[in-house]
């Protein structure tokens, strides 16, 4: 069990450093000079329905990422077993990073195809909800309610 334990730890945390891989890939991208950068900066009516369109998206996806998770882990995580818990749990934890990804994935394109600050502020509250997500060993213990065996 504790192998499992250790595994589904491993996995999320995984998960969570290529999640913040995104955001380093894209400002590295946009800040080397790429050819989208500043695509759509004379386009009033684009940058407004991009920048839009990522504030909608921040406000829909950050509040749903961190609500959908605690109620996910009392419906359906909480009644099954240990195994079958710790599966759900890396997969809903990968499902919640996945909704922040979204928004932060669009501030960046936004930012940089916009030039719209925008956009950047949008990933970045995007990105301070990912750390309330921040896994560890001890959180899915604490979660799943797992206690450490004594040795």
């Amino acid at each position: 069990m504790e192998k499992q334990i250790k595994q589904a730890a491993k996995q999320t945390l995984s998960t969570f450093v290529y999640f913040w891989m995104l955001p380093i890939f894209l400002v590295v991208l946009g800040e080397t000079g790429s050819s989208w950068v500043g695509m759509y900066a004379d386009d009033v009516r684009v940058t407004y329905l991009a920048e839009t369109l990522t504030i909608l998206l921040v406000a829909s996806c950050v509040p749903v990422s961190l609500k959908l998770f605690s109620w996910v882990l009392v419906k359906k995580i909480d009644v099954v077993t240990i195994s079958q818990a710790l599966r759900l749990y890396t997969f809903w934890s990968g499902v919640r990073l996945a909704l922040l990804a979204i928004p932060v994935l669009a501030g960046f394109l936004s930012y940089y195809m916009m030039l719209s600050n925008k956009g950047v502020l949008c990933a970045l509250i995007a990105l301070t909800a990912s750390l309330f997500c921040f896994p560890s060993e001890g959180r899915l213990r604490k979660e799943l309610h797992i206690h450490k065996e004594e040795e």
